[in-house]
């Protein structure tokens, strides 16, 4: 399958900078494949940014990093209209939003009202100024950075931007051997430097189209809506998947299936992603956002909880 040859070359090329990131640039792969976004929560040094910026490097895209402050205003993401005195006419400029490949760089120190004008940029692939809607090229992500440790000077993501972001992960620390790696890849040079565009636009849209031949079972599709549907009725879980949210695990898992070289998706690969695409769209009953990824334990335990199907998944198309 063309995806399965597209994440090998990626993971590649990536690893000349990060070393034992395999695992995390299949994730974001497969976010882009969803037309969807990325939060990654790590504290800092783990290599969030430069993981973003690896594989920006590798696929020959537009690519735009924005710091955000406390300061920053919804213009600076989205452009202004402003006066030319030349022409004698209003001009709009493009803010940096407008690109495929948006590095939002610790997201939630900026005010809530600039956290909101991403919204319909992830949403929709869209953003509207003074009444005009200007469609964004594609393929676009956005891949936001966040510390989850320093509380001071920061504003946490509501659970309405949260649910925008198809998967949430952190890259933790690195093993014994990936850091002697490291530092010597990075010790005398910026091996970023010497990365070049491996991977087109044309091959991510093409395997977006790829996606919808891979096998969803029935057996398995209900398997992943028993998950959905046990967070919303546990007592431990204040608010539990959306709809949305299951629309974007089906997606997840097929694309996931892809890379992996397979037609059909597994109850493993259920049992895989569901961290990454529901720990974040549900809130836990009694516990403050951060507390010790609550999230992630009250959705191993609903896993646990829950008879696996076993039966060969790559016999019926699903109907979705």
């Amino acid at each position: 399958m063309l995806i399965n040859s597209l994440s090998n070359k990626l993971k590649e090329n990536v690893s000349k900078v990060m070393v034992g990131c395999d695992e995390a640039v299949e994730l974001i792969l497969m976010t882009m494949l969803v037309s969807g976004h990325v939060l990654l929560e790590d504290v800092p040094g783990t290599g969030k940014t430069m993981l973003a910026k690896s594989i920006s490097k590798s696929i020959s895209a537009e690519f735009k990093r924005i710091q955000f402050t406390p300061d920053l205003l919804p213009s600076d993401l989205i452009g202004v209209n402003f006066y030319n005195q030349q022409r004698g006419e209003f001009e709009f400029k493009q803010g940096p939003l407008f690109s495929q490949i948006v590095l939002a760089d610790e997201i939630n120190r900026a005010a809530p009202r600039t956290q909101s004008s991403l919204l319909e940029a992830m949403a929709e692939s869209q953003i509207s100024v003074d009444g005009v809607t200007y469609s964004l090229n594609q393929p676009f992500i956005v891949l936001a950075t966040q510390n989850p440790v320093e509380n001071s000077g920061t504003f946490p993501l509501p659970e309405a931007q949260l649910d925008r972001f198809t998967i949430k992960m952190s890259l933790g620390y690195p093993s014994l051997d990936n850091e002697i790696n490291l530092i010597k890849n990075h010790g005398c040079r910026n091996p970023l430097e010497e990365i070049k565009p491996i991977i087109n636009c044309e091959e991510i849209l093409k395997c977006r189209e790829e996606i919808n031949n891979v096998v969803f079972n029935d057996t398995v599709l209900k398997y992943m809506l028993e998950i959905v549907n046990k967070t919303r009725n546990n007592e431990q879980i204040l608010l539990g998947v959306s709809p949305r949210g299951s629309l974007v695990f089906y997606k997840c898992l097929k694309a996931y299936a892809a890379i992996k070289g397979r037609e059909y998706v597994l109850p493993d690969d259920v049992k895989y992603l569901s961290k990454y695409v529901l720990s974040h769209r549900i809130i836990a009953n009694g516990f403050s956002y951060s507390y010790e990824n609550i999230q992630e334990k009250l959705i191993k335990e609903i896993i646990e909880g829950i008879n696996v199907p076993t039966e060969d998944f790559n016999m019926v198309k699903d109907e979705v």
